[in-house]
């Protein structure tokens, strides 16, 4: 039987068994269970997340995630870590059935190296990075990694600047292609030097570099700061949209804790991808509205409520 067969929605559980027994066969270990959940959505914590529970072990934090009821993770550092980690990784997420989500292309655009600018010394970054993504992901099987194509060349026009950055991704793609990967663009609210701020944007680049190859990393945290009206953004963009990520608004922790309503958020997705037999990675990328223990209950205890919508 899959290990999420044996999960079950109790959000009345929550931190009752962090003062149980530690797990079978490992009595030593930290006890992980803090409530079993049988979430509709792949929400995908990161590594630290769950530290003051799980313990700074990788593997201890990726069996408390799934004892947890999480599906997958995410892991935007994943291309930096060394071979040995990522095949440990790997091997313990197949055993636990998760899927992993996005990493970061190294080096895949930034302020340093922009796409935008038509530097061939800039692509030629880029496209390196994307050739060693394709290792990084069939070594921790997984399909999606995230581009940003970086900074504003202000000294160019916004349309040669968008065919710079266009030129760029189809060639990416065309590495990523062949091995059915996909990087995942993200418009970015951190800085407004960024090139990349908008779903409409991303969504005109992508039909542009018209690849499977490329799709919109939808970040409801900065679409929220840069755009709103989120729900109907992401019906605009539906098509070119490959991954999601979470983060209430404002300061960037988990739902519940600000003005978004993901709720309703996450039943208009399920609902708009059960329909068409898609399936989505929603990736947890915010801290913790609280510290310690207690944080990371609240925190699972938010997932619980916002995943409550009915079906």
């Amino acid at each position: 039987m899959q290990r999420r067969d044996f999960v079950k929605s109790t959000l009345g559980l929550a931190g009752a068994a962090l003062a149980g027994k530690a797990v079978a066969g490992n009595e030593s270990a930290q006890p992980r269970t803090v409530a079993k959940n049988q979430f509709k959505l792949l929400y995908a914590p990161h590594f630290g997340m769950f530290t003051n529970s799980a313990g700074k072990d990788l593997i201890d934090q990726l069996k408390f995630m799934a004892d947890n009821g999480f599906q997958a993770i995410e892991d935007n550092g994943m291309m930096g870590r060394p071979v040995e980690e990522q095949e440990k990784i790997a091997k313990e997420m197949a055993r636990l059935n998760m899927k992993m989500g996005v990493f970061v292309v190294d080096k895949g655009g930034n302020g340093q190296n922009t796409l935008a600018a038509g530097n061939k010394d800039y692509v030629d970054i880029f496209l390196n990075g994307c050739k060693r993504a394709v290792d990084v992901a069939k070594r921790v099987n997984t399909k999606v990694m995230t581009v940003v194509p970086g900074d504003f060349q202000r000294n160019l026009p916004i349309g040669i600047q968008t065919g710079h950055v266009i030129d760029a991704l189809r060639r990416g793609a065309d590495i990523l292609a062949p091995h059915g990967l996909t990087m995942v663009l993200e418009p970015l609210s951190d800085t407004p030097n960024l090139f990349l701020r908008t779903s409409d944007q991303t969504y005109e680049i992508c039909r542009a570099v018209n690849s499977p190859a490329c799709k919109i990393l939808f970040d409801v945290y900065h679409m929220q700061k840069n755009e709103g009206h989120v729900i109907p953004h992401i019906d605009w963009c539906w098509s070119e949209i490959g991954y999601f990520q979470i983060g209430d608004n404002p300061g960037r922790k988990e739902p519940t804790t600000g003005e978004i309503n993901y709720k309703n958020i996450f039943k208009h997705c399920y609902e708009k991808a059960k329909a068409e037999n898609k399936e989505f990675i929603w990736g947890m990328e915010h801290g913790n509205s609280q510290p310690g223990k207690e944080g990371e209950i609240a925190l699972i205890k938010a997932y619980v409520e916002s995943d409550s919508f009915a079906v």
